[in-house]
C-alpha cells in the first residue's frame, strides 16, 4: 500500500505523456484515477497510524553505499509524513479532477495533466523521505516541476518569465539548503535522519569557523537549511516568485499554493525539529521572518485587484504565521494549520477559477460585481473559504490560526509576545482584504464591458464537485482533528517525529485573548461591507490622502524594482559585456570567425597556384623532388 501511493502517480505521468499511444480521454482518466487511487491509500495510512499506530520504514532499495555512506531510497511512515500523504494527494486529486473540466479546451491537457502528477510524486517523495540526499531529490523534482507548470501556457511571455522567476528565486535559496546538508554530512558523517538527529546533542556547543566567525554549527546548520525553507516557501526577501507564479493555470496555483511546493519549506523546518530545537537563535530568526513575511504579504493583498494575487499573497502571509508558530517552538501547531489551510485555500484557488472560467479569463476583481446570482455554488464556496481563511468562529482556520497566536502568547517570551501582536493585527488585514474579494467579486453593481451578465454561468460538474469536498475539509477539519494534533495529548500522536526539549505550555490564555480575534475578525464584515460596498467614496479619500502609502503597498514594497536595480540589470550588463567584449571581438575573431577568414585567405592564394600549364605544374614537381633529394643527402 505504501508503495502504490508514491508510485500511482509516477505511473499516471507517464501514460498521460505517452497519451498519442492511449489516447487524449484514456491517458486524463488513468492519471487522475491514479492520483485519487493514492489519496484513498494515504487516508487509510493515516487512519490506520492514529488506531493501530502502524509506522514504519520500508526501503525500496539501497540507493548509494560508498565506504561507510549509506542512503537509501525508503518509504517513511510516521504521524509527520502520513499528515503530508493526505494534504498532498487529496488536494491533488481534486485538483486532477478539476482540471478536467478547466483544461477542457486545451489542446495539451493530457501533458498538464501529467505534468499534475509528476509534481504530486515529487511532493510524495519529499514527504516520505528518511534522508536529506532523498529529501533534496524530491526537493528539486518539485522545483523543475513547478517550472514546468507555471510555464505551461509557454507562447505567453508573462507565463514564460513567470516560470523563470520560480526556478532561479529557488535555485537561490537552494544554495543554502545544498550548504547546510554539505555540513551535515560533513560533520556528522551520514544523511539519515535518525542517525543526524541522535548526534545533534554531542555536537550543540561546536564552534566553526566560518568567514572569519566563530559560529556555532547548529545553528549554521539551521540557518542554511531554512534559507532553502525561505525560498521554497517564499518567505520574505525570497517571495518574491510567488505572486507571479500566477501566470499558470488556475488548477496549478491551487496545487502549489495549498498542498505541494510552497508547504515544503514549512516541512522541512518541522522535520528538523531535533537540529533546531538546540539552537534559539535560529528558532528566533525563523519566527522573526515569519512574523514580516505575515505582516508584509497581509498589507500588500489588501490594494491589489487580480483576484489570484490576493489569494497568492495570503498564501504568504499564512506561510508567515506557520513560520513564526515553528519559531516559537509550536512546530504541531505549524502543521496543523498547514493541514487546515490546504483544504480552505484550495477551496479559494479553485473557486476563483470557476469565476475566472465563467467570465472568460477576466481576473480584475474591479471588472467583476453581482455574481453571486449566476454563481450560487461557486459564490457559497469562496463565501465558506474566506471565513475559514479569516478564522471565523468553528471553521477550521478558527482553530488553528487562534492556536496560532496562543502559542505565540504561551511561550512567555519577547519574540512571542511580538508574534502574538502582529498575528492579532495580520488576521484583522487578512479579513479585510478577503471580505474585500468577496465583495468586489460577487455583490456592488457588475462593472464588466467585455461580457454579458447574461452568458455568465455556473461552472459544471467536474469543476463544482471538488469545491463540495473542500467545503466539507474547510469546515470540518479544525474540529474534528484538533484534539488529536494539538490537544493536551498531542505528543502521544506525535511521538518521535517532532521533538520537543521542554513540553509546550497548556495553561489557560487571558480571556481577552481568547476573544479577541475572533471578535476582529466578525467586525471586519460589516465594516468591510461599508467600505466596498456602501459607501466606497471613503476608500477614494483615503487614497488620495495616503497616495505614497498605497502605491507603495500597489507596488509589493518594490522589492521587483529593487531586485532589478541591485541583481537583474548589472547581470544583464555584465552578460552583455562578456557577449560583445568576449564572445564577439575576442572568441569569434580569433575562434570560429577567424580562423575561417584564415583558411579563406589560404585558398584564395593556393587557388593562384592553379595556373593550368603543364610546365608550371612540372617545375613544382621538379622542386619538390630536388628538396626531398636534398633532405635525403643531408640526413643520410
Amino acid at each position: 500500500m505504501e508503495y502504490a501511493v508514491i508510485f500511482l502517480p509516477l505511473l499516471g505521468t507517464i501514460v498521460g505523456y505517452l497519451s498519442k499511444y492511449f489516447g487524449d480521454i484514456a491517458s486524463q482518466l488513468f492519471t487522475t484515477i491514479s492520483v485519487c487511487l493514492s489519496a484513498v491509500l494515504s487516508i487509510a495510512i493515516f487512519y490506520n497510524g492514529i488506531t493501530l499506530d502502524s509506522y514504519g520504514n520500508y526501503l525500496i532499495y539501497e540507493w548509494i553505499a560508498s565506504g561507510d555512506f549509506q542512503a537509501n531510497w525508503s518509504i517513511n511512515i510516521d504521524p509527520l509524513s502520513s499528515i503530508m500523504l493526505v494534504v498532498v494527494t487529496l488536494v491533488s486529486a481534486l485538483v486532477h479532477i478539476y482540471s478536467i473540466g478547466y483544461m477542457n479546451h486545451d489542446p495539451n491537457k493530457p501533458r498538464f495533466m501529467s505534468y499534475l502528477s509528476l509534481f504530486t510524486f515529487f511532493m510524495l517523495v519529499l514527504v516520505v523521505s528518511d534522508n536529506f540526499l532523498q529529501l533534496f531529490f524530491g526537493w528539486e523534482g518539485v522545483g523543475l516541476s513547478s517550472y514546468l507548470l507555471i510555464g505551461f501556457w509557454y507562447k505567453k511571455d508573462s507565463a514564460n518569465k513567470a516560470a523563470i522567476k520560480a526556478f532561479i528565486v529557488n535555485r537561490v535559496g537552494d544554495f543554502g539548503f545544498v550548504i547546510g546538508i554539505f555540513l551535515i554530512f560533513l560533520f556528522f558523517g551520514t544523511l539519515n535522519y535518525n542517525e543526524v538527529f541522535q548526534l545533534v546533542p554531542s555536537f550543540s556547543e561546536k564552534t566553526i569557523n566560518f568567514i572569519g566567525f566563530d559560529t556555532n554549527l547548529i545553528t549554521l546548520i539551521c540557518l542554511f537549511l531554512f534559507f532553502g525553507a525561505m525560498g521554497k516557501s517564499a518567505q520574505f526577501f525570497l517571495h518574491t516568485w510567488l505572486p507571479d507564479a500566477m501566470e499558470g493555470p488556475t488548477p496549478v496555483s491551487a496545487l502549489i499554493h495549498a498542498a505541494t511546493m510552497v508547504t515544503a519549506g514549512v516541512f522541512l523546518v518541522v522535520r528538523c525539529s531535533p537540529i533546531f530545537e538546540y539552537s534559539q537563535f535560529a528558532l528566533n530568526f525563523v519566527a522573526i521572518i515569519g512574523m514580516i513575511t505575515a505582516f508584509f504579504a497581509a498589507t500588500v493583498a489588501i490594494v491589489q485587484n487580480d483576484i489570484k494575487k490576493i489569494i497568492a499573497y495570503s498564501t504568504c502571509s499564512q506561510l508567515g504565521y506557520m513560520f513564526f508558530a515553528a519559531g516559537v517552538g509550536a512546530y504541531h501547531v505549524a502543521i496543523f494549520h498547514l493541514f487546515t489551510h490546504a483544504f480552505f485555500k484550495a477551496l479559494l484557488f479553485l473557486g476563483s477559477g470557476s469565476v475566472i472560467h465563467s467570465m472568460n479569463d477576466e481576473q480584475d476583481i474591479r471588472n467583476m460585481g453581482n455574481l453571486w446570482k449566476k454563481m450560487p455554488f461557486t459564490w457559497i464556496s469562496m463565501i465558506v473559504g474566506t471565513l475559514a481563511l479569516t478564522g471565523f468562529p468553528l471553521l477550521s482556520g478558527y482553530y488553528s490560526k487562534d492556536a496560532i497566536i496562543e502559542s505565540a502568547y504561551l511561550s512567555h517570551t519577547n519574540i512571542g509576545y511580538f508574534a502574538t501582536a502582529v498575528g492579532i493585527i495580520t488576521a484583522l488585514l487578512t479579513a479585510i482584504y478577503s471580505w474585500r474579494l468577496i465583495f468586489k467579486t460577487f455583490h456592488g453593481k457588475f462593472n464588466n464591458q467585455k461580457i454579458s451578465k447574461s452568458d455568465i454561468h455556473e461552472s459544471g460538474l467536474s469543476i463544482t464537485l471538488p469545491l463540495f469536498v473542500l467545503i466539507l475539509g474547510s469546515v470540518f477539519s479544525g474540529f474534528l482533528f484538533k484534539d488529536s494534533l494539538i490537544g493536551y495529548h498531542y505528543t502521544e500522536f506525535w511521538g518521535s517525529s517532532i521533538l520537543l526539549l521542554k513540553q509546550f505550555s497548556h495553561e489557560q490564555v487571558p480571556i481577552w485573548l481568547l476573544y479577541l480575534t475572533p471578535s476582529l475578525v466578525t467586525l471586519s464584515i460589516p465594516l468591510s461591507y461599508y467600505l466596498f460596498i456602501k459607501n466606497v467614496k471613503i476608500l477614494d479619500k483615503i487614497k488620495s490622502k495616503n497616495k505614497t502609502l498605497y502605491t507603495f503597498l500597489l507596488n509589493k514594497w518594490y522589492f521587483d524594482e529593487i531586485y532589478e536595480f541591485i541583481f537583474t540589470k548589472p547581470i544583464k550588463a555584465i552578460g552583455l559585456f562578456f557577449w560583445r567584449s568576449g564572445d564577439i571581438k575576442t572568441i569569434d575573431r580569433f575562434g570560429p570567425d577567424g580562423i575561417s577568414k584564415l583558411v579563406k585567405i589560404i585558398s584564395n592564394k593556393a587557388t593562384k597556384l592553379q595556373s593550368g600549364y603543364i610546365f608550371d605544374y612540372a617545375f613544382v614537381m621538379l622542386l619538390g623532388f630536388s628538396l626531398l633529394l636534398t633532405f635525403f643527402i643531408i640526413y643520410k
